[in-house]
Formats: structure tokens, sequence, C-alpha cells
């Protein structure tokens, strides 16, 4: 028998280990990725001596699993990790907090009162309805004499106002049981609501502990369920003055769980993490091909910004922080800048864009307009920057607002191989410019058996400003790769000529209100019995 009892009482003991502890996991801090996001939480275990199984909740709906580190006191020891989102156990116990218990035990006692309240009125209505019933006593058929009836009148006069003032007692008493039932049910919604969201995310942990006690947790890991993208805003107000840049950082994340009051850090860096130790190799530097010629990347950056869609109704305002560099660490090496952010921010996980104010720079610039009126009938203005690289700027799109009012959107390339970062601030409608054919100096005749065309173009431009402007203007001329093909520039007026590529350019300075005529004319001369089909 006492072989039986000790081995029940093995049995319960061991039943009881193989209860799962289940913690929550709170999350302090992010460090965001342009593909994924580093989190890192922290829990607290009440645990006993020997073999325990942990399940901790309010992890990411996906992460890494070989990624995950788990941080606790030298007397826990680790067996496993194991990464589950579909845990199912009865012994998880009821998650709802002591304050939703209350209001609950509250509409509990309150519905009981309200049960009594409606019987206690339900008895009075019957029995006033069964006064009402009996009450026609005639005189003469009753057998009463005059003085009983009076009595019976009376008494039913009594009775009946009686019954009738418990029921309108006891109708009120359950007008204002209900409405409390009703402030505690909003109030329980209320505290439901604000509850935390968790996610679907657990983590289960096989661990050894040496003594019972409460052990601290500390546990993080990779998802790709979140990313971030720099972002900018930038601000002139006229061509004589710096630009105003406000450095952003768009978050997007659905890991599962909201972060609330946690710790950012934006970094550009790759967050491929593996348990085995780097090697460095030789590091050999070699070029690499730029890719398109000067005058091309002014073509590709304007024909970018000739589809953006037409400005809204009315300015954009920015509300600058002035006192934003105080709150944001930027941490540079040879691979990636990250932005450590001192101030708590609340990231929903709902996939929507979050912004996040970096940085404030003051950006010395020096302006000039652009035109290409062959393709392009507006003039661009470009805001050249150098030395750009001390600013740590990341490849993003940037808000242009230009004089108050918003222009558009363009791209920041700081990988550019040139000295300058050259940045397009829209299209300047002041700045006019006009194209045309000069008929009588162009047309085609025929000579023996060639055939030869000439074309006329005069471009004029005119500075509609208050202020003297610096134009870049650009035309071409066709470039032969075919010995039939003969092509001779007649007319280029003292426009610095590029022969490899055909273009033309001229650097104006126009004053306010003043307006330049230039001309281009060249000639073609091709066998007559074939077409140049671009021409």
């Amino acid at each position: 028998m006492r072989a039986l009892f000790c081995l029940l009482l093995f049995v319960c003991i061991q039943a009881q280990a193989q209860k799962p502890i289940f913690v929550y996991a709170e999350a302090e801090s992010a460090t965001v990725y342009f593909n994924g996001v580093e989190l890192t939480h922290k829990a607290n275990a009440k645990l006993p001596a020997g073999t325990s199984e942990i399940v901790i909740k309010n992890v990411a709906d996906y992460l890494n699993e070989s990624t995950v580190q788990i941080g606790a006191p030298s007397t826990l020891t680790v067996l496993s990790v194991q990464f589950t989102r579909d845990y199912i156990s009865e012994y998880e116990p009821d998650e709802t907090s002591p304050a939703v218990k209350q209001v609950r035990d509250s509409i509990a006692l309150l519905k009981k009162e309200l049960d009594k309240t409606t019987n206690a009125r339900v008895s009075e209505v019957k029995t006033l309805e069964l006064l009402d019933k009996n009450n026609q006593v005639y005189g003469q058929d009753s057998g009463l004499s005059v003085t009983e009836l009076m009595k019976m009148v009376d008494y039913y006069k009594a009775k009946r106002t009686e019954t009738a003032n418990t029921i309108n007692t006891l109708t009120e008493k359950e007008r204002k049981l209900n409405e409390a039932i009703a402030r505690l049910n909003t109030k329980l919604e209320v505290n439901t609501n604000k509850a935390e969201k968790t996610s679907s995310g657990k983590l289960v942990l096989q661990v050894m502990n040496e003594t019972a006690g409460n052990v601290p947790l500390s546990i993080s890991y990779l998802s790709p369920l979140a990313s971030w993208v720099p972002f900018y805003d930038l601000r002139a107000d006229n061509i004589s003055e710096p630009i105003n840049m406000l450095y952003k950082g768009q978050i997007t994340q659905k890991t599962g769980l909201d972060w609330k009051k946690i710790k950012l850090t934006l970094s550009s860096g790759q967050p491929n993490q593996n348990n085995e130790a780097p090697i460095l190799s030789a590091w050999f530097l070699r070029f690499g091909n730029n890719g398109y010629q000067y005058e091309n990347a002014y073509y590709k950056q304007n024909t970018l910004n000739s589809s953006v869609v037409a400005a809204p109704t009315g300015d954009i305002v920015i509300k600058e922080k002035s006192t934003i560099d105080k709150y944001v660490e930027i941490n540079e090496n040879q691979l990636a800048v990250s932005f450590d952010i001192d101030v708590p921010y609340d990231i929903l996980s709902n996939g929507k864009k979050h912004s996040v104010t970096l940085k404030e720079i003051k950006l010395p610039a020096s302006y000039r307009h652009y035109s290409v009126p062959k393709l392009e009938k507006e003039t661009f203005l470009l805001a050249e920057i150098e030395d750009y690289s001390k600013y740590n700027l990341l490849s993003g799109e940037a808000n242009i607002i230009f004089e108050g009012m918003y222009a558009g959107k363009t791209y920041i390339d700081p990988n550019s191989t040139n000295d300058t970062l050259r940045l397009s601030m829209g299209r300047d409608k002041k700045v006019s410019v006009k194209r045309e054919k000069v008929v009588d100096k162009s047309g085609s005749k025929f000579l023996s058996s060639y055939k030869e065309q000439t074309f006329t173009y005069d471009l004029t431009v005119k500075n509609n400003k208050k202020e003297t402007i610096a134009l870049m203007l650009k035309d071409q001329y066709p470039i032969s790769t075919d010995k039939e093909i003969e092509i001779e520039l007649l007319e280029s007026d003292h426009a610095k000529i590029n022969k490899e590529t055909g273009v033309l350019t001229w650097e104006l300075n126009l004053k306010p209100g003043e307006s330049k005529k230039l001309r281009i004319s060249y000639k073609v001369r091709y066998p007559k019995d074939k077409v140049i089909s671009n021409l």
C-alpha cells in the first residue's frame, strides 16, 4: 500500500512538472532593417527546480528560429527552442486582467439584483390585476351593508394605491439597474480594447533550472515582417537660400504585435545572422560601369519628373523640430548607417507606413535651371550639393516644396559617382522656353543621286522671375554611323559642342525679364534611293 502511494505521488509530481509555464514577452526595442527587424523582448518566469517547459507568448507571427537568442541567469540552462503558431494546451490560463474580472463580477451581481426586482414588479402587477378584477361590488347584489361596502372601497383604494406605487418604484429600480449594467458593459468593452494586442507566435523552451524562483528572460530574434525606407522633404523658399531637408524613415510592420513605446533603431545594414564565425578575405577594389553619360543622367532624371501628377490645392506645411538632433544618434561604418532614436514610438502592426523624423539638415546649394526643349517644353530647376557624403544620405524618394508650393517628387541617389549631388527641384514655369522650326531655312533638295535635307530651329528662352538665373540649355544634331550618311553642323550659335554625342550646350545668365534667341542648323546628305527612318 505504501509503495502504491509513493508511485501515485511520483506520477502526480511528474504530471505537475510537465505542466507548461506561460509567460508574456513585452517588446522593448526594435532594430528595423530594409528587409527585416530584430526584436528584443523581456519576460519573467516563475520556475520550479528541475526541468520545465516555458511557452513565451507575444512574439512575432513569423520569425527565423535559428536567430533566436535567450538571455538568462547562469542557474538556467536552455535545452531547446522551438517557434510555433499552433500551440494548444488546456493549461493555458485565463488572460483576463483583474480590472476586467472586477467589472464582470459587478455585472453578474447587478443582473441578479435586476432579476429579483423584475420578479417583484411582476408579482405586484398581478396583484393589481386581481384587485381590479374583484372590485365590481354592487350594493344590492353583494349582500353587503353600506358600512361594509364603504370599508371595502377604502381597502381597495388604499391597497391599489400602495401596489401601484410599489410597481412604479420597482420599475424605476429596473431602469437604474439596466443603466448601470450598460455603463459597466461599456467599461468592459473599453478595458478589453485597451488590452495590448498579442500575436499568434509563441516560443516553446525546454529548460533546466537549478533553484526555484523568478527568472528574468531576455529574448531576441529576427523577423522578415517589418521594413523601412528613407524618405525626404526638400523645401526651398527661393534660389538664394539653402535647402531645408527633413530626413525621415517610413516604417512598415506586420509582426502581429503592436510596438508600444518601443525604442527604435533604423539601420541600412543587412540583418543576416548565423552562427558561423566570419573570415576576412582579401579586399580588392575595381572600377565599375557608370552606365550613362552626364547628359543621359539629366535626361533620365527629368523624364522621371515629367510624369509627376499635378500638385494638390494649397501648400504643404512641414512642421520643423529644431531639437530633433538631440533625440537621434547617427552611427556610420563602411557598410551601413544606423539611427538610434531616443524618443519612444508606437508602431502598430497594420502594414501602414509610419513616419519617423531622423534629422534636419540645411543643405548649402547652388541652383541652375535646365532645359531640353527638344524633349520637354518646360524648364527644370536643379540644386547642386557639394561634399554630400558627410550627410549620411541614403537612396530614397523626396517631396519637393519650392516657393511654398508642392512641386512633385524627386529621387535622391547618393551612390552617384559624381562629386556633386544634383537634385531636381521640379518644373519652374516662370522660365519659359520655346523651340520652333525656321521654315524658310529648312527644306529638301536633290543633287544627282543624293538627297540633301536642311533643318534649322530657333530656341527662345525668357526669364520671368525677379532674380537673375543661370540656365543650361541643351539641343542636339544627329551623328552618322554610316559613311553614306554625311552630316554637317551649319550653325550652333556659340554652343559648346560634344562631337561624339552631337549634344550642344549653352550656359546662359538671364537677368529678370530678359529673353534670348539661339539658332541651331544642320544638313544631312544621303543616297536618294534610301530612307532614314529616324530623321
